[in-house]
């Protein structure tokens, strides 16, 4: 399943996460392995602070397995469904795995590419 995260980075995590990104170490030991990267690179910022991303999660509870990850530099704010479940091939018992490569969300990640900045390209001015 797809899902559209609302995050804040965590008052002094910026640093440390630009640290993680940098080194690869985001996400080191999770069964995700570079989604985190790769959700990093097309997450949107708003003049608000809230980072937003469209995530791929198998788990029967939505970000079980990545919600620690993304907790030690995050506060998540929502986590909600990008696309109505009943279309989705995965969760519908169509075709397994199906979220891997599917363009299920394309209209959303379309959309969210046009507000905001680019969440690396804004965590990275805030450095010191």
């Amino acid at each position: 399943m797809r899902y559209l995260v609302k995050a804040r980075v965590k008052p002094g995590s910026e640093k440390p996460l630009l640290r993680a990104v940098a080194d690869g170490s985001l996400g080191r030991g999770s069964i995700a392995g570079d989604e985190y990267l790769y959700d990093l690179q097309h997450a949107r910022v708003g003049e608000n602070g809230v980072a937003h991303w469209v995530e791929t999660c198998f788990c029967a509870t939505p970000l079980a397995e990545e919600r620690p990850y993304w907790e030690e530099y995050f506060e998540l704010l929502s986590v909600k469904d990008a696309h109505h479940r009943k279309n989705c091939r995965h969760e519908n018992g169509s075709e397994p795995w199906a979220c891997s490569n599917c363009d299920c969300t394309k209209r959303l990640e379309e959309r969210l590419q046009k507000q905001g900045r680019p969440f690396l390209e804004a965590l990275n001015g805030l450095k010191p």
